[in-house]
């Protein structure tokens, strides 16, 4: 008898190869995806069980005991600070700096999408030069033409230099730039004018990519500090962030901090409950685009 080495068909061996390499990425990528959720939320979940923890010298344990939950830091920190008049003012800073963004934004987008007019290219090009230049580097120039205008410590001063917003210009024309000539021919020849056909045809199609941008305008206004801390230099116009900056530096419990620093959190996620469906709908649109 002659022995005959059998051999496994060579499909069998690359596909085995292939598996074994296949192997270490799945495990890998649910690993860090793992380590990427405990990053993100174990600061949260630390921040809120030393906010409902007892007011006393010691945070730990008591604060991992449900029974010993309490709400006395928030009644604190809400009474013994300008919590409610700083909760004003960055509400007030990030939804008008939300309407007046979504509103500029899209009008500019639909006009660089859609419409030619001399300058148009320069004009785009321009927009998007002002992306390579980081805000830190613009912001004593604005200081000083704010305190030109005598806007400094006042609503104007702290909302209008960050209603012109170039990353909202380009994502609304790249957008649009996706939507169909023959809707904008058909409605010329049916004699509508340029406001009617940005306000019936451009806005209900980008609906959702306006409610995602609103996300992102929100969430920026809503936790920016730089800004707001330049600006307002009286007690009556710091933000919710400058606000509990400020509570660090006057010996405030620790408990009492991370009460306010919650309820800072409690509006972003009304936002972003409110809005996930139409970021979803956009992340759908974006994807079948392309």
């Amino acid at each position: 008898m002659v022995n005959v080495l059998e051999r496994p068909p060579v499909r069998e061996v690359t596909e085995s190869r292939a598996a074994g390499r296949r192997g270490p990425a799945r495990l890998t990528m649910p690993t860090l995806l793992i380590l990427t959720a405990i990053v993100t939320v174990v600061p949260f979940a630390a921040m809120v069980l030393v906010a409902f923890a007892p007011p006393s010298g010691k945070t730990f344990p008591g604060a991992l005991n449900p029974a010993n939950f309490t709400m006395e830091n928030f009644r604190n920190v809400l009474s013994s600070s300008d919590i409610p008049r700083w909760t004003v003012n960055s509400l007030l800073y990030s939804l008008v700096s939300v309407v007046c963004v979504l509103l500029f934004a899209s009008m500019a987008g639909y006009a660089f999408a859609k419409k030619r007019f001399p300058g148009r290219e320069i004009m785009f090009w321009a927009f998007l030069a002002t992306l390579m230049v980081p805000f830190q580097a613009t912001l004593i120039p604005s200081y000083i033409l704010v305190s030109k205008l005598d806007w400094v410590d006042s609503y104007w001063g702290l909302i209008v230099p960050t209603l012109a917003n170039s990353q909202a210009v380009f994502l609304m024309r790249q957008f649009i730039l996706q939507l169909p000539d023959e809707l904008f021919e058909a409605a010329e020849i049916d004699g509508a004018s340029e406001w009617r056909i940005f306000t019936t045809i451009v806005v209900p199609l980008i609906r959702p990519v306006l409610a995602t941008l609103g996300i992102f305008v929100f969430l920026w206004h809503w936790n920016d500090f730089l800004w707001p801390l330049v600006i307002g230099q009286s007690g009556e116009m710091q933000t919710l962030t400058v606000g509990l900056a400020t509570l660090q530096t006057q010996s405030v419990p620790i408990n009492q901090v991370m009460a306010g620093a919650t309820i800072t959190v409690v509006p972003s996620l009304l936002v972003f409950g409110l809005l996930q469906r139409y970021l979803t709908d956009s992340i759908a649109m974006s994807g079948l685009k392309a």
